[in-house]
């Protein structure tokens, strides 16, 4: 039975990422798809090279990053983006999902090893304050200069929280995550719905759905 869980913040602890990015193109009256191709650019690039792995990774500030998406969106689309606050805008109907907080909240409580392993963009929106009671160890890529899908972030965590990767569960919204995760050994969740999230939490360290449903 895996004895630690590890989870992804956006996407999993929170409302859909891909939602509030939809929300930001309709106000801001761009194409989805000529959005959605600017990102895949910025990630198809040679291994630590595209400016999302450079801020993920702590080396490109969130500014910059904002500045040169800016830049992209408005060549590609005619439609001006003003630079400032992008990344807030971006992710402006983003919200936690206390559900999932809570089953996190309560896989703790019944015992099992709990950490945040979560890839950053340059801003700190996350809710530390409520961090004590949810983790017990918390890795951000921009805060340990590593970021998923590499391997050496999910050993990072792992050791963080006094365990091997072969004892973890990793939860995550994206495939790629979660299938580089099992392939440093650990049992992999690709989070669609925060209902079978949580019965595969259930199966894999083997406690009562109702447990972690707070029933």
């Amino acid at each position: 039975m895996r004895s630690g869980l590890l989870v992804d913040y956006g996407g999993v602890l929170t409302t859909s990422v891909g939602r509030s990015f939809r929300a930001f193109c309709a106000e801001a009256g761009l194409d989805r798809d000529l959005v959605r191709e600017v990102f895949i650019e910025a990630y198809d690039t040679p291994a630590g090279t595209g400016p999302v792995h450079l801020v993920e990774t702590g080396s490109l500030t969130g500014e910059a990053f904002a500045a040169g998406l800016a830049e992209a969106l408005t060549r590609r689309s005619g439609v001006t983006v003003d630079p400032d606050r992008l990344i807030d805008r971006l992710f402006a109907s983003v919200h936690a999902d206390e559900r999932m907080l809570g089953a996190v909240a309560a896989v703790r409580a019944a015992g099992v090893r709990t950490g945040l392993l979560s890839n950053s963009w340059g801003r700190d929106s996350y809710p530390r304050d409520r961090f004590p009671a949810l983790f017990d160890a918390v890795v951000i890529s921009g805060e340990v200069g590593l970021r998923k899908p590499d391997p050496p972030i999910y050993r990072l965590a792992a050791r963080r929280l006094g365990l091997d990767p072969a004892d973890c569960v990793f939860v995550d919204d994206i495939d790629t995550n979660v299938a580089a995760a099992e392939a440093v050994g650990m049992a992999g969740v690709v989070h669609r719905s925060a209902d079978a999230t949580i019965f595969r939490l259930a199966e894999l360290l083997g406690l009562p759905p109702a447990v972690l449903a707070g029933l």
